[in-house]
């Protein structure tokens, strides 16, 4: 390749989440050609065929010549209407149903002759320059290899990324009042900032059952860039609301119609597109109540579901809460992961309001601020609640035996007699202390010591009698409100299916 022609991959990270490394994915067509003075003030057309069964279109674009007053501008057609003109602002862009790079219109990817068009404003006296056009196209299923609106992690290194995954805009029913003090629905980009202030990390933005938010969210991604965005939808049906985080693609939410008739149906295109679901607050009342608010899905099987919405809101202690339905599951044998979320629906409530943006926040220990990390560490149940989204409050277990250590959301095997060593971190704590919840049954850790300063580290041995335990911690100020919320270390639990 000339040194002159701009590397294509560089332009396509842009827009999808392939890396330019030995692992680069290569393009599905490669489009080359010349342009010289005759194409000066005209459109070249560029064919290409886009098959059947593709959900997304991505096309990374360069040229030589830059120096020699050379310009190639680039636009799109589809085989039925113009799909977007970017002109010289961009080398690179992608087109799918839900989504489309800012200056592209997103719409059905149909097969057939697609065309780009390449403006020539300029091109130098005897300059001959060649361009090339790398062609991308995504099928049903494929999950970002990084992010879906990121091309890079957002931020390098494994740490605790804190997050809220529970949010509402204008895309449903979020609202707030407007500049003349009318309440009208609230613009995405006034959750963004919100959540900006609220030194969040990650966020999913999960309108009920559409789809139509993603294109919003890929204009604003580049701007905020010091966030990661994971794409989400809350699947809102008659029985039960649940969030299904990780794909754009559309999912049937029409559960018990014809076309979803069970649980199980909505589960497989949950899986077939890769995604993430979490039910929602299924401690809500329901039916008449409050319509699908709580869980009463029939014949559910939960064996499929590896996340639960344990705490929405301000939802923590009270008879609506959704920890004892999380700790059922549990009790059942079930590695399942607790989050929470804020189900704010107004971006502009002060952070001390309930269901304030961030409050609460999940925290999520990932190898780095990526889609694909942030939503493994959930699966993996490297997780916990921070319940009034303090920014710095924070929590580590670590479960150690003689052979083996574990983390939050781990298994380890202990035989019978022997002790496994509890070492629980706290920061920005003071004056709370710890709870050892086993099994759902409550006591004090660590002799209920509490924190005395910003860091403390309390330690305690547990016997095992070989059965199969789960351990995890709770945090709650000297009033007994809860503060955090810890995911279980599992004892002799059965291989999981994650």
């Amino acid at each position: 390749m000339s040194p002159r022609l701009f590397l294509a991959c560089v332009g396509f990270l842009l827009v999808t989440s392939s890396i330019c490394s030995a692992q680069e994915r290569s393009p599905d067509l490669t489009l080359r050609g010349t342009i010289a003075a005759i194409n000066r003030e005209t459109y070249v057309e560029v064919p290409f065929k886009v098959p059947a069964g593709v959900v997304r279109v991505s096309v990374a674009f360069a040229y030589t010549e830059h120096e020699h007053q050379t310009t190639i501008d680039l636009g799109l057609f589809d085989g039925e209407r113009f799909r977007g003109w970017s002109g010289g602002n961009k080398s690179s862009f992608t087109v799918a149903e839900t989504d489309a790079t800012p200056s592209y219109l997103a719409g059905p990817i149909r097969p057939g002759v697609w065309k780009l068009i390449l403006g020539v404003p300029s091109v130098g006296a005897g300059i001959r320059s060649q361009y090339e056009a790398k062609i991308f196209f995504t099928h049903p299923g494929e999950k970002a290899a990084v992010s879906t609106f990121e091309a890079e992690p957002v931020r390098e290194g494994p740490a605790w990324y804190r997050g809220d995954l529970h949010m509402h805009d204008a895309h449903s029913d979020g609202s707030c009042m407007s500049q003349s003090g009318k309440k009208v629905p609230c613009p995405l980009y006034k959750t963004v900032e919100a959540a900006v202030a609220r030194g969040l990390d990650f966020i999913a933005i999960t309108d009920h059952n559409t789809v139509s938010h993603f294109d919003a969210e890929r204009e604003l991604a580049p701007y905020f860039d010091k966030m990661l965005f994971i794409p989400g939808r809350e699947i809102t049906t008659f029985d039960g609301h649940a969030n299904v985080y990780g794909t754009t693609e559309f999912i049937d939410f029409r559960l018990t119609s014809k076309y979803v008739p069970t649980f199980s149906d909505l589960l497989d295109e949950v899986d077939r597109k890769h995604g993430i679901l979490s039910i929602n607050h299924p401690g809500l009342p329901t039916g008449s109540a409050c319509m699908g608010c709580g869980w009463s899905v029939k014949n559910t099987d939960f064996s499929r579901v590896h996340v639960i919405e344990a705490v929405n809101g301000d939802n923590v202690d009270n008879n609506v809460s959704g920890i004892p339905f999380w700790q059922q599951r549990l009790n059942d044998g079930l590695r399942v992961t607790a989050i929470g979320g804020s189900d704010n629906h107004n971006a502009t409530l002060l952070p001390e309001h309930e269901s304030a943006i961030g409050r609460p926040t999940t925290v999520v220990y990932a190898k780095n601020l990526s889609e694909r990390a942030v939503l493994d560490g959930v699966l993996a149940g490297h997780v916990f609640i921070d319940v009034q989204g303090s920014h710095d409050r924070s929590m580590s277990l670590t479960a150690n035996t003689h052979s083996q250590t574990a983390m939050m959301g781990d298994a380890l095997n202990v035989p019978s007699g022997e002790s496994i060593h509890l070492v629980l971190t706290l920061d920005h704590v003071e004056g709370a202390h710890a709870e050892l919840v086993r099994d759902g049954a409550v006591t004090p850790f660590a002799n209920g010591q509490t924190a005395r300063a910003q860091h403390v580290v309390l330690e305690q041995d547990e016997p095992s009698d070989g059965r199969r335990h789960w351990l995890r911690m709770s945090v709650r100020d000297a009033e007994g409100k809860l503060l955090l919320l810890g995911n279980p270390v599992y004892v002799n639990f059965p291989v999981s299916g994650r």
